[in-house]
């Protein structure tokens, strides 16, 4: 059975972890089969944005700890170890760094591995159910998998620290107050992340691309490189298709080629 399922519906791509029996806690299979999947929706033209979500009641448990629990009883070496976790960096930072929006769309856990998925997201639905937790320290680990990076840009240094030094859980409405959640959906998880997705069908990929990459290296770049990038992803866009027709349809009063509904402040 696929450790993971890829998706099609429309322009979206749909990630699905797929071990429900295990809350879909990472193993050695799903890492191999998410090294595959990441590249192939990063070089994907057709997929504009992509889903991420769990099978079953929970999206991610986070690491197996059977998995850790035969690495001991192995005694690896430590700096195989260290090779398993640049292993995981590998594709991880793919999936942070691809120039498409993504969308973790959360129900039940959201723990380690599973937190890191959902700080990688740029739009995370959650629904009340939802549960996250930093657990890395109740197993005497540090956080993995980006986490030391991403969750101090996302709920703040202090507030990154009191949530791995103690492990605690989470709930989807504190989550939401801290930043960690977009949008707390009561209904259907899925439909409403499609239809998230779906906006950016229409979206000029290109100049949302280039506006993700910068913003992503924004918090350690100095100021006047991060405009020296913008000067040269503003030049890059007002070159491409997208700008062009869109200039053309604004002075022929046409509809706009891409607008987000007003109503929608989230």
């Amino acid at each position: 059975m696929p450790a993971i399922l890829v998706e099609r519906v429309g322009s979206t791509a749909v990630l699905t972890l797929n071990r429900p029996e295990a809350r879909n806690a990472l193993d050695y299979q799903m890492r191999s089969e998410l090294a595959q999947a990441v590249p192939q929706l990063r070089d994907d033209p057709q997929v504009k944005a992509i889903v991420i979500t769990g099978a079953g009641k929970h999206f991610c448990a986070g690491g197996d700890v059977k998995i850790l629990a035969e690495a001991q009883a192995a005694e690896r070496d430590v700096f195989e170890g260290r090779e398993r976790i640049l292993n995981i960096h590998r594709w991880f930072n793919e999936l942070i760094d691809i120039e498409k929006p993504v969308i973790a769309a959360i129900d039940g856990v959201a723990f380690g591995a599973g937190l890191s998925f959902a700080l990688c997201a740029d739009f995370v639905l959650a629904t009340p159910r939802a549960t996250f937790c930093a657990v890395f320290s109740r197993i005497g680990y540090v956080p993995d998998m980006a986490a030391m990076y991403l969750l101090p840009r996302a709920v703040g240094l202090s507030t990154a620290k009191e949530l791995v030094f103690t492990g605690r859980v989470v709930d989807t409405d504190e989550a939401r107050r801290m930043g960690l959640v977009h949008r707390i959906v009561d209904g259907d998880l899925r439909q409403a992340a499609l239809e998230l997705a779906a906006r950016f069908e229409q979206a000029p990929a290109g100049a949302i691309g280039l506006a993700k990459s910068i913003m992503n290296r924004a918090f350690e770049s100095e100021r006047h490189s991060v405009c020296a990038q913008e000067a040269m992803a503003q030049a890059m866009c007002r070159e491409s298709r997208f700008h062009q027709q869109a200039v053309q349809r604004f002075i022929d009063k046409q509809p706009a080629l891409y607008s987000w509904p007003t109503e929608d402040k989230q």
